[in-house]
Order: C-alpha cells, then sequence, then structure tokens
C-alpha cells in the first residue's frame, strides 16, 4: 500500500472532523521551505532565482516548529531549494515527528547517502526523492550528468537503512508515455515505497519556459502513461481521484488553502506554485487572500496548472465525500479511453501579474536594514 494505512487513517479523520465543523477552508499539507538555496541549477524551477542575501536565509527549527503548530495540517512536506543543505534539518525533522506529522523529506538526493546518520527510519517519515525520469530524462531536467546515478544509489541505500522511500516526478513537454512507463517499471524493481507524479508548472522565473504542458496535453500524456500501467504493480502515493484528474476524467476546481506554504518570506500567496504576496501568519493568510481570485478559470497563471499541491487535497476531500467514487476508480485505474470530463473555461480570466521583483526588493530592502526576519517585509 503506497500511503501508509496509519496515515489514510488519521487523514481521512481529520477531513472528516473538518467536514462536521464546517470548515470551508482548512490545510491537509503544510510545504514547509526552510531555505530557498539548492546545489542543481535546474531549467524549470522557480525556486532559486534569488539575489545570495536572500538564498543564505534559513527558517530556524523554532520557525518550523512554529509553523506547523500553527497551520495544523497533519502532514508536513519539507521542500526548497535542497533541505539537506539546511545544517539543523535532522532536528526539524525529529520535532514534527514528535508531534505526530506525517513528514515527507523532499531531496534531490545529492547529500542524502552523506547524511542518511544524521536520520533515524519512523513510520511517519519518508525520503521523497526528485527523480524526473529514466537518467537521461533527469539528467536533462535537473541540467547536470550524473545526477540520475547517483540517486538512484542513494535511494537504494536508505532503503537499505530501513527508511521508507518515495520518488517526485516531474513531467514536461515531449515526455514520451512509454519511457514514462519503462521508468516506473524500473523505479518499482528498485523498490520505491511510492511514487508522486505530476505535470511540470511554468514558474514566472523559470529559465525554461518552453516546455511546460497545457492541460490538454497533459491528459493525453497521462493517459498514454496509465493505459500501458494497467495490470502492473506501479505504487501511487497519490489518491486515485488525482490521478483519474490527470487523465482527464474529473473536472476539479483547485484548493490552493489544501497545501499552504511557510518559506524565508511569511505564508506564501495563494500557493506553493505563485508568490503573489506574503503573510506574516496562517490565520492571516486563510482571512485575507482572495482565493476566488485564484486557480484555472480565474487567473492567467492557474491556465495550464494540474500540480498536486493544487488538485490533490481537492481529490482527498472529493473522495471522503464521495467514498463509492474513489472505491470504484481505485478498482479499475484511472480511466484511458473515451471522451474527457468538461474543461473550465478560460474566457472570463483576470490576466497576469506579475509581481516576483517587488517581492525581492521588499525583502532586500529588510536584510540591508538589518531585520531579524524577511517576514518583516511581508505584505
Amino acid at each position: 500500500m503506497p500511503v501508509p494505512l496509519n496515515q489514510m487513517i488519521r487523514v481521512g479523520a481529520y477531513v472528516v472532523k473538518q467536514h462536521f465543523a464546517g470548515r470551508k477552508r482548512y490545510p491537509l499539507v503544510l510545504m514547509l521551505e526552510p531555505l530557498f538555496r539548492c546545489n542543481l541549477a535546474c531549467a524549470g524551477c522557480g525556486k532559486i532565482d534569488y539575489p545570495a542575501p536572500i538564498l543564505n536565509q534559513r527558517l530556524s527549527v523554532a520557525d518550523c516548529l512554529a509553523a506547523a503548530d500553527e497551520c495544523g495540517a497533519p502532514v508536513v512536506a519539507i521542500a526548497g531549494g535542497e533541505p539537506l543543505l539546511h545544517k539543523e534539518m535532522p532536528e526539524i525533522v525529529e520535532g514534527l515527528l514528535a508531534r505526530g506529522k506525517f513528514v515527507y523529506l523532499c531531496t534531490n538526493a545529492l547529500l542524502l547517502e552523506k547524511k542518511l546518520d544524521l536520520f533515524k527510519p519512523h513510520r511517519n517519515f519518508a525520503w521523497d526523492v526528485h527523480l524526473d525520469g529514466d537518467r537521461a530524462m533527469h539528467d536533462h531536467a535537473v541540467s547536470q550528468e550524473g545526477v540520475f546515478e547517483r540517486a538512484v544509489a542513494a535511494i537504494r541505500a536508505a532503503k537499505a537503512r530501513g527508511f521508507r522511500v518515495c520518488i517526485n516526478t516531474t513531467l514536461f513537454d515531449g515526455a514520451d508515455p512509454a519511457r514514462v512507463a519503462a521508468f516506473l517499471d524500473d523505479v518499482t524493481k528498485v523498490g520505491v515505497d511510492g511514487v508522486m507524479i505530476s505535470p511540470g508548472y511554468a514558474y514566472e522565473r523559470a529559465p525554461d519556459q518552453q516546455h511546460f504542458l497545457n492541460r490538454q496535453k497533459a491528459k493525453e500524456l497521462f493517459r498514454g502513461i496509465f493505459a500501458r500501467g494497467k495490470g502492473k504493480k506501479w505504487k501511487f502515493n497519490q489518491s486515485s481521484l488525482f490521478l483519474d484528474f490527470l487523465a482527464g476524467n474529473q473536472t476539479y476546481r483547485c484548493t490552493p488553502w489544501g497545501k499552504p506554504t511557510r518559506n524565508v518570506f511569511g505564508w506564501q500567496r495563494p500557493c506553493y506554485l505563485l508568490g503573489e504576496g506574503y503573510a506574516k501568519s496562517f490565520k492571516e493568510l486563510m482571512e485575507t487572500t482572495d482565493w476566488d481570485s485564484y486557480g484555472t478559470g480565474q487567473y492567467e497563471k492557474c491556465a495550464d496548472c494540474m500540480v498536486h499541491s493544487g488538485y490533490e487535497a481537492t481529490a482527498v476531500m472529493d473522495a471522503v465525500r464521495h467514498p463509492l467514487k474513489v472505491a470504484a476508480v481505485a478498482l479499475r485505474g484511472p480511466r484511458t479511453e473515451g471522451p474527457m470530463a468538461p474543461e473550465i473555461p478560460l474566457d472570463r480570466q483576470r490576466p497576469a501579474q506579475y509581481v516576483f521583483s517587488n517581492h525581492v526588493e521588499k525583502a532586500m530592502e529588510a536584510i540591508h536594514s538589518g531585520k531579524e526576519s524577511l517576514l518583516d517585509a511581508a505584505e
């Protein structure tokens, strides 16, 4: 079972509790970014294009644990940048586990073997290794040769130490369904415990803007992949309804508050992918963000997004509301033939605003003025 049973039960109970409490918006996963600095410079990344003084910023252990307490989500995904560059990462993970959180530590795995001794296997902890296809696909995606082999070696080493290891696979325009299916066969043989798969997102500042999938191409790609996976033992660490959405069979609107992001700037509006402003507290984020102004059909930047950070929470909430529906999809797998679900019209979406430079300027002003935290620059 890709998602551990105790996690499924805890998250399901949490969602039911929120429904009974009448809460319209609530978090499922805290996206925690303790730093932006990375030891790779991937062409499709929109997280590392900052001046050095910002890349040098870190959330402290206390900041990270306070964010988890403030948010209350049962799952924490630690992203970046490269989290293993953070010297206090073992203490952060230990503190989150002590709070009963399910923790996924995202990493490109270049430092993983070196750092393994600093962590202990735990039933609520998993490494989440970025692996964007086979050797050639992945090394091209990360803009550096040899990374695939090091990542696979690190996965094997972590598995040998008793850790749960998942992979995070992002696909771009030009991906071949047969080749991706062969890659999923290979990682299944390696023994990964789960795969989180998603189309890439066209970050505002990503160096490569030419190879992101539009929604129609994404649906066709995933239908081709899933058609080749029927009867196989691929393990997806995702809701079956989200996978069905990727195959074009569900008309979902995104749930940006389902995976709120806390990074060195503060609480990011409105989601992990878009930095349209920052709040100083989770409460402020939830209460003052104009959620209805974002999402496919609402905002130009969201037009082609089908990423798990926006839609996985939607699928999980749908599964709780419609258990028979999710059971049927889980049994048969995503439908790969026939008409697709209606698409959300884009004729009323508002035009994109490009505000990245404003955030950088405010952060740099805060740094130069000697302020202790970039929260002081949050909008």
